[in-house]
């Protein structure tokens, strides 16, 4: 697997994105458990000096500038940021859970415990995007809104692009009531049942497939799967259902800057 290593934080990288970009795991920070230990989540019960601690290792661990990031107020949505310049550190949160930037001096990033990590690149015209796709973002479809914005915002072509699906929950893990299973169907129609497969009597839900289908219905050829469950693999990331919420939340950016 394409994991690297950097003063004791350990982040997986994807091979297909030739720009500088990490999703790190949950080794190497300053946090104690339930934590441990590179939490960069504010708002699960960490002491905030340790989560600015542990961002600004990362940033360290990559080679990017600490004043580079833009990151925003996830909130489920398919709401997007273009990012023109860094986020000042008294600048407010924006609500979005897309990020996109065509800056070399700006560094997208995002947390994530179980949801789904997008990274996104346009190598023809220099731009990259990251996106948070929850059950609620997957069936809001928003692989396709961070695609669409990309071609409005950049005039980016679709086939151009290089898609990257993070360390996320995995099937496996991921049973869902029929509240959900309701909103795949609305979403995805007579193909919802690939989404949806059956472990005996219980529904689950693929969000890597469904990412994936997304990614394709939106004009992409080019996406790499991480492949790796958040739930199978605690000892290695943060896995909000796994962990019965009390977790943390890992790191993943993205820059233009070349790796």
């Amino acid at each position: 697997m394409p994991f690297a290593a950097h003063n004791g934080l350990r982040f997986y990288q994807f091979d297909s994105l030739p720009v500088r970009h990490a999703v790190f795991t949950r080794h190497g920070g300053v946090s104690p458990a339930p934590w441990n230990s590179l939490n960069v989540g504010g708002t699960v019960g960490d002491v905030i000096e340790r989560v600015r601690q542990n961002r600004l290792l990362s940033f360290e661990a990559l080679g990017c500038d600490p004043a580079s990031i833009f990151d925003a107020w996830q909130v489920h949505s398919v709401d997007a940021v273009c990012a023109d310049a860094p986020r000042r550190p008294d600048e407010p949160y924006q609500k979005a859970d897309i990020i996109l930037t065509d800056k070399p001096h700006v560094t997208l990033f995002m947390r994530f415990a179980d949801c789904v990590p997008l990274l996104l690149h346009d190598p023809r015209n220099g731009v990259v995007g990251i996106a948070h796709a929850g059950w609620q973002g997957t069936v809001r479809d928003v692989a396709g809104a961070t695609v669409s914005m990309m071609r409005e915002r950049y005039g980016s072509n679709p086939a151009d692009l290089i898609a990257c699906i993070g360390p996320s929950i995995g099937p496996d893990h991921y049973e869902v009531g029929q509240d959900v299973i309701a909103q795949v169907h609305q979403t995805f129609g007579e193909d919802a049942a690939l989404m949806l497969p059956q472990h005996g009597e219980r529904i689950h839900f693929d969000l890597w497939r469904a990412n994936q289908y997304l990614l394709e219905r939106a004009g992409l050829h080019r996406i790499e799967l991480a492949g790796i469950c958040t739930a199978c693999h605690t000892d290695d990331w943060y896995s909000h259902r796994a962990e019965k919420g009390q977790t943390g939340r890992f790191g993943a950016l993205i820059s233009l800057a070349q790796r």
